[in-house]
């Protein structure tokens, strides 16, 4: 009720409390004029008059505590912000500029399992969140490096919207480390859009998901709504940064494709997990399969359904019979000794396998399996065959080999002597674990992390950098004791 309102209501209960007897009172005066009259003290209208005031004064109290109390109850039922929580299930909460819960909506049926027994409005918005995120993960919706959640932050007030947006970040990545999930978290801020949240309700979508739908839809016009829904919003914020060139297959096409081209049953599976890198140079599906026998990686072309790369159990016949790609180049990453990836190593027909390039590289440096550490091994399609690209330390020697995986020749090797011991250096992983607790962040509230070794360098150390808010940071931190050499951050 506006101020103008309450005035007007105000005038007229005075008004009728007490009428307007000025022309009654001139006309008696007229028909008396001349005429004395005695005054007498008339009590019972003083007081009729009195009850008429206090009448007319206890209303006007009303009306403006009526009012006022009126006023403060709609602010603190007004929508000021609607976040959006994606995984597959997808939910809607509106809250109050006090950052209260108006209502928790599911937008589906896997929503309504999450929000069964969460009474959750009234509630400050930080505590339903971690409510939300704490079933969703009951539920094994955020279980695996393959999932993702989607945070928006839809919003008039844009400054309120960033530091939801921030807030709400932080706080999902903190209860995803304690849980030990590698559930990544996306987010975004939206202003508030009557045509986006039409789109929205009219087909069942959060504002958030709606919104990637959208944007994918305006750089890629054959795409349609049913397909995108379909998707997750981890690949659908993938294929927006990537342009939306067409429209993937899919999780389950390239899980399928993946035990075919292995040989294997679902029956055979213990723990399979498909992770989307639809933004990368080569987009594809990278799956991961632990049966009885080992674990098998291989790669599932994003748009074509073809296994770029991949492991076979041993009783498939250890052969990787997609051979080399004609689309591009895939990757395959090991670490330490053993790249652990089964039986299988990565071998094609034609390609002697990561394994073997391995040894033919430790035989050429005159080191032992056993004495090396901080092994990377890459695998590249380059001019018509698969080339190994070999990286470890023996001591305080640092080692680079490409090998051909047609033959095991040696392409190129190099060699560098640092001024510390590889057995004494700590890990990439410590290094930016260090930086993050010097920043006093976690690694839920980064983006942008690159972590670069130096130890070529007179003082032998990492390079650590990261966005966090809207500042820059930058580390060089002590490649043995892990201690801060130098930092800087800056507003970005």
């Amino acid at each position: 009720m506006t101020d103008q309102e309450l005035e007007r209501r105000l005038y007229q209960a005075v008004d009728h409390a007490v009428p307007d007897q000025l022309q009654s009172i001139l006309s008696r005066c007229e028909e008396r004029k001349g005429t004395v009259i005695p005054m007498k003290e008339n009590t019972k209208q003083k007081k009729r008059s009195f009850a008429k005031l206090a009448a007319a004064a206890c209303l006007a109290l009303l009306l403006v505590g009526g009012g006022a109390a009126g006023v403060l109850n709609m602010r603190a039922n007004a929508v000021a912000s609607i976040i959006s929580l994606d995984v597959n299930p997808s939910i809607q909460l509106k809250v109050n500029n006090k950052e209260k819960v108006l209502s928790a909506t599911p937008l589906n049926s896997e929503a309504e399992e999450i929000l069964t027994d969460l009474p959750l409005e009234g509630t400050d918005l930080n505590v339903a969140v971690n409510a939300i995120v704490g079933s969703l993960l009951r539920h094994g919706y955020l279980d695996s490096i393959s999932s993702a959640i989607l945070i928006s932050v839809e919003d008039q007030d844009q400054d309120r919207a960033v530091r939801l947006e921030e807030s709400l970040t932080s706080e999902v990545g903190t209860a995803l480390q304690n849980a030990q999930s590698g559930a990544s978290v996306l987010s975004q801020t939206l202003t508030q859009d009557t045509q986006l949240e039409t789109f929205a309700k009219e087909n069942n979508l959060s504002v958030g998901k709606a919104s990637l739908i959208q944007s994918a839809l305006r750089l890629n016009s054959a795409l349609t709504l049913e397909d995108l829904s379909a998707l997750s919003v981890e690949e659908l914020s993938q294929m927006v940064n990537a342009g939306a060139p067409g429209l993937p297959v899919g999780r389950d096409a390239a899980a399928s494709a993946a035990l075919t081209y292995m040989g294997l049953s679902e029956s055979e599976v213990r723990k399979l997990e498909v992770d989307a890198e639809l933004d990368e140079w080569k987009p594809c599906y990278e799956v991961e399969v632990e049966t009885a026998a080992g674990e098998y990686e291989c790669a599932v072309d994003a748009y074509t359904g073809e296994v770029l790369w991949g492991d076979k159990p041993a009783a498939s016949g250890g052969a990787n019979s997609a051979g080399a790609p004609n689309t591009g180049s895939g990757t395959n990453t090991g670490s330490g000794a053993n790249s652990g990836t089964g039986s299988g190593s990565g071998a094609s027909s034609g390609d002697i396998g990561a394994e073997k390039a391995k040894s033919i590289a430790y035989a050429d440096a005159g080191v032992s399996a056993s004495d090396v550490v901080n092994v990377k091994v890459e695998r590249d399609w380059d001019d018509g065959r698969w080339e190994y690209e070999i990286e470890f330390w023996s001591g305080s020697t640092e080692y680079d080999y490409e090998i051909s995986g047609t033959d095991g020749t040696i392409l190129k090797r190099e060699s560098e002597s640092h001024a510390v011991n590889a057995s004494s250096v700590i890990s990439a992983q410590a290094a930016r674990d260090a930086a993050l607790a010097h920043a006093g962040l976690s690694a839920s509230d980064v983006w942008e992390l690159e972590v670069d070794e130096e130890l070529d360098d007179d003082r032998p150390h990492y390079d650590v950098e990261f966005k966090s808010g809207n500042m820059d940071y930058e580390y060089e931190i002590d490649a043995v004791s892990g201690s801060v050499l130098h930092y800087e951050k800056e507003r970005d």
